[in-house]
C-alpha cells in the first residue's frame, strides 16, 4: 500500500524546490521532514522526486492499488472526488466559453460551479445530518448532470449519488440506469428554495401535516391572560376538519409554560386543499370597564386566518405574524373565521395597529413515523400531535382510538323576567354510571391536558348564543355504557357577588340500549329548568321543570375503532352472530350488498367474525363463508379501498388467530378448481382466482400457527393437500381451448395472480420445493397455442414477475430449476418475433441477476446457467438484433422518430443483454460453443452472423453521443469475443478451407474497431483519457496487434486482400498512436512483398496507397510524424530484399506526396486565399501528372486550383487552370462517366462546356482576345451542327469589347522563395503573378 493523499487547498509552491498544487491533485508521499513531504504529483509523476517538497497543508488520505495500471483509489467520498475531477474539467472548458463569446452559458456555468463548490465545503466539514448529507448529495449530482450535458459532456451512470464502476454490475442494469437518467434541465438553477425540496413527485394527500409552534401575541392593551386555539378548516366546505390545539397566554402574551415545547407545537394531520384557521378565544375578565366582579369568565377576543396555500411553496420553516381581526357584534362570532376565509371581513375591526400572532409554521411531507425519521430534533424536545376529525383514511389492525367530539353549536333561552338577555355559560361534565364526575375526560383540545369540567365563552346580553366550540371527550370504551354528559346552564351577572347563577340543565347518554353509540350528526337537547336549590353531587332536590322554550344544540362525532355508532343493521347483526345465530346465514347472504367503505372501516371485526363462524361450522357455513372473504379481498383490489391492503396484511401478521382455517380453505378452492372445466360460467370462480394471494396468506399462516401450536403435527397430512391442490391447477391450465373461452381467461386470470403465491409457499416449503411447484404449474400450460391468443401476453407477464419479484430466481439452487422453463418461453417468443418488449425486460433481469449472485461459491452453478442460456438463446439473440436494425422505417416524421424511439430502446436492452451473456463466458464456454457446431457451414454463419452484429453495435447512432461507458463496455466485449473467436478463424478457415468472406468480414469489423470516434483517446481531456487507460487500456492497440497477427497467419491467402485492404489498413496507421502505427505499418511492406512475387512489382499496391492517402489527408488524419514513421519502418523492412531499389523509390514517392498533402492541408486552414494556398495546389497537381501520372487526380485538382482562382477574383487565372483540364479532351463521342460536377455525357459535350465556361472567364478578366482563339476552336466545330448564332453574339461581344472598353495594361511579377521559411512546395520557386492594379506593397505582404 502506497500512502497518497489529495489536496484540499492551493499551495503555489514559490518557496525552493517547492511543487505548485491545485484542489483535487492527487500527490504520493515519499517521505515526510519537519513538517515538510516530498513526492510527486500524479498528473506530472515525470517531476524529479529530490525537488518536489511541499509544505503540510489539508490533505485527503487515499489507497493504491495494482489493476492493469497503478490506480490511486480516494479514501474520500466518491462524490467529492467527482467534483474535483468534473470542476477541473469544467474550468477549461468554461474558459474556451469566453473566448467563443457565449455568454449565456458562461454565466450560468459560473453561478453553478460556485454553488458546487458551496456544497462541496459543506460535504467536507463533515457536519452534516445524514438527511441533510442525503440532500445535498441530490443536489451536487443534479448540478453536475446539468453542466455534463450543458457542455456536451458524458453520461454519468450513479446508484446513490456515487459513480458506478462498469465491472461491478451486470451490463443489463447499466444499461437501464443510463438510459433511466434524467435529464435535468434549467429548473436545478433555481433558488435556494429548490435546494431544500424533499421531492418533486406529488406526495398522497394523506401524507400532508402542518407543523404550528406559538410564539407570542403582540398587543397594547392586554392586561389579562388569554386562550389561544388552532384548528384546521376547510374553507370550501365550511367544517373544520381537526380537533383544536389548545395554548394558555399569560398576560404578557406569552406561553405560560415556555418549558414544556409540547404545549407550544403541534403537528397536524392535513390534506393539501385545506385552509388553518387560527382562533384566539377570549381573555379572562369581564368585558365591561366597570362593575367588574371578582369572577372571571371567557370572552371573545380576535381571530385570525392563514391559508395553507401560503405554505405550499416553501419547504423551510417560516415565521408569521398574523393579523387579528376583532368582532364589533358578538353575535355574529360564530362565523368571524368564514366571513375572514372568504375576505368579507371589513365589518371586522383589527385589535390594534400593532397586535398580531406570532407562529411558525411548516408543511412537512409523510407519515408520522418518516416524519420522526427525518425531524428526529423536533419529536425529542416534544411535540403534541392534533388528530383529525372523523376516521383515518386507513385503520390498522391493533390501532386504537375512542374519541368524542361535542361541539356546542346555539341555545335558545327566554329573558327570565328581565329587561335585558342573560349572559349565558355552559358548564359541561361526564358523569360515569354511578352518577360521579369522571375525572381529567373533558378536554378543550390537544396541548393542554383534560380537566373535570369545561366552561363556554360567555357571549354578553345575548338570549340566542352560538358558540362553535368543539369538546374533546377521551373515555375509555370501558365506561362508555351507563355514562352520560351533563350540560349546566348558568347566568353570569357582574352585579351578583362572585356567583354564576345556575338556571338549567340538560343530558345525552353516551350509549343507547342497544349497543351502539349516539349517532353522529346534530342533536336538539331539552333544558331542565332548575327552581330550587342544587346538591353538587348528582340529584336535583328541589322541583325540576321540564322547560320547552330553553334548548341546545350540539354536534356530536365519534371517532372509535370499536365502538359501534354508525353501523347498519345488517353488518351489526353479523358482527353479533353469535347472539342470533340463526341470522349466520342471512347476514352472510348480505355481506356483499353492504356498502364497501363500512365493511374496510371494521375489517379486523368483519374478519374476525368469518373466521369465528368458520372454526365452529365449517360443514354448514365454509362455502358461504369462503364467498365472503373472497368478496372482501376483492374489495381491496378497487382503487378506491387499495390502501387498506397493509390493514389486511397486517391483520394477517399479528392478529389472524384461525389455525384450523387452512383445511376447509384448501378445501373450497379445490372444489372451485375442480369445477373449472364443467363450469358454464367462470365469473365467479375468475374472482376466486383473482383472491388467490391472500388465500393462501391465510391458508400458511393458519397452517404456521398450527403447527406452533401442536408441534407440527398433521405435517404430511397438509403437504399432500397442497400438492393435490396443485395438481388440480396443472390439470385445468393444461386444457387448451379457443381463443375466446371462458376457460382460456380463468387459466389467464390465474397466471396474473400466481407469481404472488411464490413468496408465501416459501414460509413453509422449501426453495427447491417451491421451483418444483412453480415449473411444474408452468410447465402444463399448452405449448401449441396461437400467436394471437392472449394467454401468450399473459405467460410473459408472469414469466416477468416470477424473474423480477420472486426470490427463487435469486438463489441458484433454485434458480437452476425454472431457468429451463423460463428458456424454452423466451426462445419460442424471440424466434417468431413476438412480444420482444417483455422478453428483452425479462432475459434482462435474468442476466442481472446471475452477475449479481455471481460468486467463487457459486461459480460452478452459474456456469451451468450461462452454458445453458447460451445453448438456448444466443443464436436466437444475435438474429432478434439483426432483425430489429434492419426493419423498414415508416414514411411519416413522427412516425419514423417513434419508431426509431421503440427500436433503439428495445434493441438497445437486447445489446445489453448480448454483451452480458457475452461477458459472462468463459474460455469454456466458447469451446463448448463452437465444438457445437457440426459442419463449417454452421460455424462460418454463425461467425458472419455475430461479425456482422459487432459492427452494428459499433455503430454512432447505437447509443446516445453521450453514453460513452456504454460504448466503452460494449468494446471491452467486443475485443474479448474477437480474441476467442480468432482462434477459431485460424483452426477452422485457414490453408485448404479458406474462406475468404469470413475473414474479410472479420478484417472489415477490426479495422472499424479501431477508428471508432469514441476510441480516439487524444480528443479527449486528460482526466478522461486517464480513466479510459486505467479502466480499459488502449483498445486499438491490443486490436491492431490482433490484426497483425491474424495477417501473418494468412500465408499466401494475403494475395485475396491486395489490394482490397490497403486502403482499411492505411486508415488505421493513419490513426495517431505511436504503437498501434508500429504494428500496423509494417503490413505494407508484406503486401509489397507478396505483390512482388505474384506480378513482378507492386504497381497495385502504390496506386491504392496514393489514391487512398489523398482522401484520408483531406479529411484531416495523419501528421508529419507518420509521415516520418512510414519512411523510417519501411526503408528499414527492404534493407535486405531484392526489390529494394524500387521499393525505396515507391516509399520515397508515397512520402513526397504525403509532405505535399500535409502542406495542401495546413494551408486550406488560412482564411483567405493567397499565393500559399495557389502555389501549395499547384505543386500538387503538377505532382500528380508528372510524378505519379494520376490523371484522375491531376484533374480534381485542377478544379480545386480553378475554385481559389475564382475566390480570388483571378478570372484569367482561372481559364488558364481550367484549360488545363480542356486540353485532356477531344472532340469525340466517346462516352465520359459522371465525374465532380459533370454529368454523364459525351467527351465532345464536355470539351465544349469547358470552351464556354474559359471564354466567359475571359470575358470577365478582360482577356477579349484569348476568348476569340477559343471562339474561332468552336467555330470549326460548329460548322457541322449549323450551330452559328450563338457563337457569332459571342465572338461579337468580344469584338466589340476590345474596341470600345478601356483597360489598363497588366503588371506582373516574377517572384521568387528562397529559404526555408517557406514551405516545402514553394522553396527555391519562381513564378510570374499579374499584380491585378495593386500596390507593389501590398503584393510584397502577401507573400510572407
Amino acid at each position: 500500500m502506497v500512502y497518497c493523499v489529495s489536496v484540499l487547498a492551493s499551495f503555489r509552491g514559490t518557496v525552493q524546490h517547492g511543487l505548485p498544487l491545485e484542489i483535487g491533485d492527487t500527490v504520493q508521499l515519499l517521505e515526510k521532514c519537519e513538517g515538510w513531504y516530498r513526492g510527486f504529483i500524479h498528473k506530472n509523476p515525470n517531476a524529479k522526486v529530490g525537488e518536489s517538497l511541499f509544505n503540510v497543508m489539508p490533505l485527503s488520505p487515499r489507497s493504491l492499488t495494482h489493476r492493469q495500471f497503478e490506480t490511486v483509489i480516494p479514501t474520500e467520498d466518491s462524490v467529492i472526488t467527482e467534483m474535483t475531477s468534473t470542476l477541473r474539467d469544467w474550468g477549461a472548458m468554461w474558459k474556451r466559453l469566453y473566448v467563443k463569446n457565449d455568454g449565456d452559458l458562461f454565466h450560468r456555468l459560473w453561478h453553478v460551479m460556485n454553488e458546487i463548490l458551496d456544497l462541496r465545503r459543506q460535504v467536507l466539514v463533515g457536519h452534516l445530518t445524514n438527511d441533510r448529507m442525503k440532500d445535498v448529495k441530490q443536489h451536487i449530482t443534479a448540478r453536475l448532470d446539468w453542466g455534463n450535458e450543458q457542455l456536451s459532456l458524458d453520461l454519468v451512470p450513479r446508484r446513490e449519488f456515487s459513480m458506478v464502476d462498469p465491472d461491478e454490475i451486470s451490463v443489463t442494469e447499466l444499461f437501464k440506469l443510463v438510459s433511466s437518467i434524467p435529464k435535468t434541465r434549467n429548473n436545478c438553477l433555481n433558488t435556494m428554495e429548490h435546494r431544500h425540496r424533499k421531492k418533486e413527485t406529488p406526495v398522497p394527500a394523506s401524507t400532508h401535516h402542518l407543523f404550528v409552534h406559538m410564539k407570542s401575541l403582540m398587543s397594547s392593551n392586554l392586561g389579562e391572560e388569554l386562550e389561544v386555539f388552532f384548528h384546521v378548516y376547510d374553507g370550501k366546505e365550511n367544517r373544520p376538519l381537526s380537533e383544536r390545539f389548545f395554548v394558555r397566554l399569560n398576560k404578557n402574551g406569552l406561553p405560560k409554560s415556555p418549558e414544556k415545547t409540547e404545549r407550544q407545537c403541534t403537528l397536524f394531520v392535513v390534506t393539501i386543499d385545506c385552509v388553518v384557521v387560527v382562533l384566539v378565544a377570549g381573555r379572562m375578565g369581564a368585558g365591561e370597564k366597570k362593575n367588574l366582579c371578582s369572577v372571571q369568565y371567557r370572552r371573545p377576543f380576535g381571530c385570525a386566518v392563514v391559508s395553507i396555500a401560503d405554505l405550499l411553496t416553501a419547504d423551510s420553516k417560516d415565521d408569521h405574524l398574523l393579523k387579528v381581526y376583532a368582532c364589533t357584534t358578538e353575535s355574529e362570532w360564530y362565523q368571524i373565521h368564514e366571513n375572514i376565509i372568504r375576505k368579507v371581513n371589513s365589518r371586522y375591526n383589527l385589535s390594534g395597529s400593532n397586535t398580531g400572532l406570532a407562529v411558525s409554521l411548516q408543511l412537512l411531507h409523510g407519515d408520522i413515523e418518516q416524519l420522526r425519521r427525518e425531524y428526529m430534533v423536533l419529536f425529542t424536545r416534544g411535540v403534541s400531535i392534533t388528530k383529525k376529525l372523523g376516521f383515518s383514511d386507513i385503520i390498522m389492525p391493533g390501532e386504537m382510538r375512542n374519541d368524542l367530539y361535542m361541539t356546542l353549536e346555539k341555545g335558545e333561552f327566554e329573558k327570565g323576567g328581565k329587561s335585558v338577555a342573560r349572559n349565558v355559560e355552559i358548564m359541561v361534565y361526564v358523569l360515569d354510571i354511578e352518577g360521579q364526575v369522571m375525572k381529567s375526560y373533558v378536554a378543550a383540545g390537544s396541548g393542554e391536558p383534560g380537566g373535570d369540567v369545561y366552561h363556554s365563552f360567555v357571549l354578553y346580553h345575548n338570549n340566542s348564543p352560538r358558540w362553535a366550540e368543539q369538546i374533546k371527550l377521551p373515555i375509555p370504551v370501558d365506561m362508555f355504557r351507563g355514562s352520560h354528559v351533563r350540560f349546566e346552564f348558568r347566568h353570569c351577572s357582574t352585579k351578583d357577588k362572585g356567583e354564576k347563577k345556575l338556571f338549567g340543565y340538560s343530558f345525552v347518554h353516551l350509549m343507547q340500549e342497544d349497543g351502539r353509540t349516539l349517532p353522529d350528526g346534530t342533536h336538539e337537547l331539552i333544558i331542565h329548568k332548575v327552581l330550587g336549590s342544587y346538591c353538587a353531587q348528582m340529584f336535583w332536590i328541589s322541583q325540576i321543570v321540564m322547560q320547552s322554550c330553553f334548548s341546545v344544540r350540539i354536534l356530536r362525532v365519534v371517532c372509535s375503532i370499536t365502538l359501534l355508532h354508525c353501523l347498519v343493521g345488517d353488518m351489526l347483526d353479523l358482527l353479533k352472530w353469535r347472539a342470533h345465530p340463526e341470522r349466520i346465514n342471512d347476514s352472510l347472504l348480505k355481506l356483499k350488498e353492504i356498502d364497501g367503505s363500512e365493511i374496510v372501516k371494521f375489517l379486523q371485526d368483519t374478519l374476525d367474525t368469518l373466521f369465528g363462524i368458520l372454526d365452529e361450522s365449517s360443514q354448514k357455513y365454509g362455502l358461504k363463508v369462503f364467498d365472503c372473504l373472497v368478496h372482501i379481498i376483492n374489495l381491496l383490489q378497487d382503487s378506491k379501498f387499495h390502501h387498506f391492503k397493509p390493514v389486511m396484511d397486517t391483520y394477517i401478521e399479528s392478529h389472524f388467530a384461525g389455525a384450523l382455517s387452512y383445511r376447509d380453505l384448501i378445501k373450497v378452492l379445490k372444489w372451485y378448481v375442480d369445477r373449472i372445466i364443467d363450469a358454464e360460467h367462470q365469473d365467479h370462480i375468475q374472482q376466486v382466482l383473482k383472491a388467490t394471494e391472500y388465500i393462501f396468506k391465510y391458508i400458511i399462516q393458519s397452517r404456521r400457527l398450527f403447527a406452533l401450536a401442536t408441534g407440527g403435527q398433521s405435517e404430511e397430512e397438509f403437504r399432500c393437500c397442497v400438492h393435490e391442490l396443485f395438481m388440480s391447477i396443472r390439470f385445468f391450465l393444461s386444457q387448451e381451448n379457443k381463443i375466446t373461452s371462458p376457460v382460456t381467461q380463468t387459466q389467464a386470470v390465474f397466471l396474473r395472480t400466481f407469481p404472488a403465491v411464490y413468496g408465501e409457499l416459501l414460509k413453509i416449503f422449501t426453495v427447491r420445493e417451491v421451483a418444483g411447484f412453480v415449473r411444474e404449474t408452468l410447465g402444463s400450460l399448452p405449448a401449441t397455442a396461437h400467436a394471437e391468443c392472449p394467454l401468450e401476453a399473459v405467460k410473459l407477464h408472469c414469466i416477468a414477475k416470477t424473474v423480477e419479484m420472486c426470490v427463487l430466481v435469486c438463489i441458484p439452487e433454485s434458480r437452476c430449476i425454472l431457468l429451463p422453463v423460463v428458456l424454452r418461453l423466451l426462445q419460442a417468443h424471440m424466434q417468431e418475433q413476438r412480444d420482444l418488449v417483455m422478453c428483452a425486460r425479462i432475459l434482462s433481469s435474468m442476466l442481472s441477476l446471475v452477475r449479481k449472485y455471481d460468486s467463487v461459491a457459486t461459480e460452478p452453478v452459474v456456469s451451468e446457467e450461462v452454458d445453458l442460456i447460451v445453448d438456448s438463446l444466443l443464436v436466437v439473440l444475435m438474429r432478434t438484433i439483426l432483425e430489429i436494425t434492419n426493419r423498414p422505417q415508416p414514411a411519416g416524421t413522427n412516425m419514423r422518430l417513434q419508431f426509431q424511439d421503440i427500436t433503439v430502446c428495445v434493441c438497445g436492452e437486447f445489446v445489453a443483454c448480448l454483451l452480458a451473456l457475452l461477458r459472462h463466458m468463459s474460455d469454456k464456454h466458447y469451446q463448448q460453443l463452437l465444438q457445437a457446431f457440426t459442419s463449417k457451414d454452421d460455424l462460418r454463419d454463425f461467425l458472419l452472423q455475430i461479425f456482422t452484429v459487432f459492427r452494428i453495435l459499433i455503430r454512432p447512432e447505437m447509443f446516445p453521443k453521450d453514453w460513452t461507458v456504454m460504448r466503452l463496455v460494449t468494446n471491452n466485449v467486443i475485443i474479448t469475443t474477437v480474441l476467442y473467436l480468432s482462434d477459431a478463424l485460424r483452426k477452422n478457415f485457414l490453408n485448404d478451407k479458406f474462406d475468404y468472406k469470413v475473414w474479410d468480414s472479420y478484417f472489415y469489423l477490426s479495422v472499424i474497431f479501431i477508428n471508432q470516434p469514441c476510441l480516439q483517446l487524444e480528443s479527449f481531456s486528460p482526466s478522461k483519457r486517464k480513466r479510459v487507460l486505467e479502466k480499459y487500456g488502449d483498445m486499438r492497440v491490443m486490436m491492431g496487434c490482433e490484426i497483425f497477427s491474424m495477417w501473418q497467419n494468412l500465408g499466401e491467402h494475403k494475395l485475396n486482400f491486395i489490394p482490397a485492404m490497403i486502403g482499411p489498413f492505411l486508415e488505421v496507421t493513419l490513426v495517431p498512436q505511436p504503437d498501434l502505427r508500429n504494428v500496423m505499418i509494417p503490413i505494407f511492406h508484406d503486401m509489397m512483398d507478396w505483390e512482388q512475387r505474384r506480378s513482378g512489382n507492386f504497381k497495385q499496391v502504390e496506386a491504392k496507397l496514393i489514391d487512398k492517402l489523398d482522401g484520408l489527408m483531406s479529411e484531416g488524419k495523419g501528421d508529419e510524424t507518420y509521415r516520418e514513421l512510414f519512411n523510417s519502418i519501411l526503408l528499414k523492412k527492404i534493407e535486405r530484399e531484392t526489390w529494394r531499389e524500387s521499393g525505396i523509390s515507391l516509399i520515397a514517392t508515397v512520402t513526397r506526396l504525403m509532405e505535399r498533402l500535409l502542406d495542401y492541408r495546413d494551408c486550406m486552414k488560412l482564411g483567405e486565399v493567397d499565393g500559399k494556398k495557389i502555389g501549395c495546389t499547384v505543386s500538387l497537381l503538377n505532382f500528380y501528372k508528372t510524378e505519379l501520372n494520376k490523371e484522375e487526380m491531376y484533374i480534381r485538382y485542377i478544379h480545386k486550383l480553378y475554385e481559389l482562382h475564382l475566390k480570388a477574383q483571378n478570372y484569367t487565372e482561372a481559364s488558364y487552370t481550367l484549360l488545363l483540364y480542356d486540353e485532356l479532351l477531344e472532340w469525340s463521342e466517346r462516352p465520359l462517366r459522371e465525374f465532380l460536377n459533370y454529368p454523364m455525357q459525351s467527351e465532345w459535350q464536355r470539351k465544349d462546356c469547358l470552351h464556354l465556361t474559359i471564354v466567359q472567364n475571359f470575358d470577365k478578366g478582360k482577356c477579349w482576345e484569348n476568348g476569340i482563339i477559343l471562339c474561332r476552336e468552336l467555330a470549326d466545330q460548329y460548322e457541322s451542327y449549323y450551330d452559328y448564332r450563338n457563337l457569332s453574339k459571342m465572338r461579337a461581344s468580344l469584338y466589340d469589347k476590345i474596341m470600345d472598353q478601356q483597360r489598363l495594361e497588366p503588371e506582373f511579377f516574377r517572384v521568387g522563395f528562397y529559404g526555408k521559411k517557406f514551405p516545402f512546395f514553394l522553396r527555391v520557386s519562381l513564378f510570374s503573378t499579374t499584380g491585378r492594379f495593386v500596390k507593389e506593397r501590398t503584393f510584397k505582404s502577401r507573400t510572407h
